[in-house]
């Protein structure tokens, strides 16, 4: 961040995505080297830092709220600086709207929609971070992202994908002291490509990481590089969890989206995985009302919910994002019929959910705690999927077997198995 941070207490809400919590660390891992020390809350601190998001309209706005909330709440001298996507991307008009916030301060430069991105002045993948306070953390493993979809503004102001190295991705895991760790990024599966070889290095990662840590995760694969041995790496790791990033089926909508994909290829890719691993866990999200989206493509998202099974699923209205190609495509859907179409899409989902939670009823399975009375499968992501509930003599960190007793709605009860 562009300011020296002063003496005293901070505190950071963070808003958005996991990618967004890692920075948040990050920027927690300089304040502690400052001799800054954490506020137990914001109308404590001497500095508040709200990390935002920007990725559509909605999260802008939480943004702001939340901006405005802690500006209300904080003690006389306390400053507050904002930072994360909103700033970089709309920092000289932030200020101007934002007269509240003393400085916004974003990690990088924005740059103009039509230029090739640059790399952001702060890059805060390499600086350190505190321990973990969960048995598990958000790892970045890059930044960036080289693709253009065409409802996505996020490379206009993340940049071209930067990848780290294994090692220093290593290196963080094990400072971390952390029992399962989640890999995260823009585009994961290309992990690797832009350090001059041209070359995935995504297994090699995956399977580098299995070495320090019980546990593996990745989120937000593309699903046209889900490739076979891929697939075998993830299920090795012994968390066959796949967040697909799917966002619609309707090859023409897909084309208008920029997108690679249709329902028959992605139900290909998921009957292989299951076929290879029947316990295998599938999250992926979908766009709802893209521009030129008529009632036969909702219908074939629909169907394919429908013959998918997915354990867990999010939908989203689609969010007009300036400088973007869906931009200026002609199609709008009316915002009355995107919210039947979601709710459709919800509903149906809601009931899927459930029936897959109550499949698990009478089996044992191995959870991780991660605080006093709740645990997790492979099947669940933290702080997104839901959790087992587990009484609260397990000690956090540990792994224990256990017996699925009752699911009420995403979240299941256990019981712990005696000797």
């Amino acid at each position: 961040m562009a300011d020296q941070a002063p003496a005293g207490s901070y505190f950071i809400e963070t808003l958005g995505c996991p990618k967004n919590q890692v920075d948040s660390d990050k920027l927690e891992g300089t304040l502690i080297a400052d001799g800054m020390n954490p506020a137990a809350s914001a109308d404590q601190a001497d500095l508040i830092v709200v990390n935002t998001c920007a990725f559509i309209e909605e999260a802008r706005e939480e943004s702001i709220h939340t901006i405005l909330a802690l500006d209300h709440n904080r003690q006389d001298d306390a400053r507050l600086v904002v930072t994360g996507c909103m700033a970089e991307r709309y920092g000289d008009e932030l200020a101007e709207a934002l007269p509240e916030a003393d400085s916004i301060a974003g990690f990088g430069v924005p740059v103009t929609i039509g230029t090739r991105p640059t790399a952001p002045a702060f890059d805060l993948l390499h600086l350190s971070r505190p321990v973990s306070k969960t048995p598990w953390a958000y790892v970045k493993i890059a930044e960036g992202c080289d693709r253009n979809c065409g409802f996505c503004a996020i490379p206009t102001f993340r940049g071209p994908q930067r990848s780290r190295t294994i090692d220093d991705i290593v290196a963080e895991v094990q400072a971390l002291e952390i029992r399962e760790a989640v890999l995260v990024a823009q585009d994961l599966a290309a992990f690797g490509r832009d350090q001059g070889q041209g070359q995935r290095s995504i297994i090699p990662l995956v399977e580098s990481v299995a070495q320090v840590v019980d546990r593996v995760r990745l989120l937000y694969l593309y699903p046209s590089d889900l490739t076979d041995a891929l697939i075998d790496t993830i299920c090795n790791t012994g968390v066959p969890y796949f967040d697909l990033s799917l966002q619609h089926v309707s090859p023409p909508l897909m084309r208008r989206m920029r997108r690679w994909g249709s329902a028959e290829r992605f139900h290909d890719r998921i009957d292989a995985i299951r076929s290879r691993e029947p316990d295998a866990t599938f999250r992926s999200n979908f766009i709802v009302g893209y521009p030129g989206e008529t009632e036969e493509d909702h219908d074939a998202l629909l169907g394919f919910v429908e013959r998918a099974r997915l354990d867990w699923c999010g939908f989203f209205a689609y969010s007009r994002e300036e400088g973007t190609y869906a931009a200026d495509l002609d199609g709008g859907v009316d915002e009355s019929l995107m919210s039947e179409r979601l709710a459709e899409l919800r509903d149906l989902q809601d009931v899927i959910t459930e029936e897959k939670r109550d499949e698990l009823i009478g089996q044992q399975v191995v959870v991780l705690m991660d605080e006093p009375g709740v645990g997790r499968t492979h099947r669940e992501a933290p702080e997104i999927d839901g959790i087992v509930e587990i009484p609260e003599t397990l000690e956090v960190g540990s792994f224990a077997d256990v017996m699925i007793v009752d699911a009420a709605g995403p979240d299941l009860t256990a019981a712990v198995i005696t000797p």
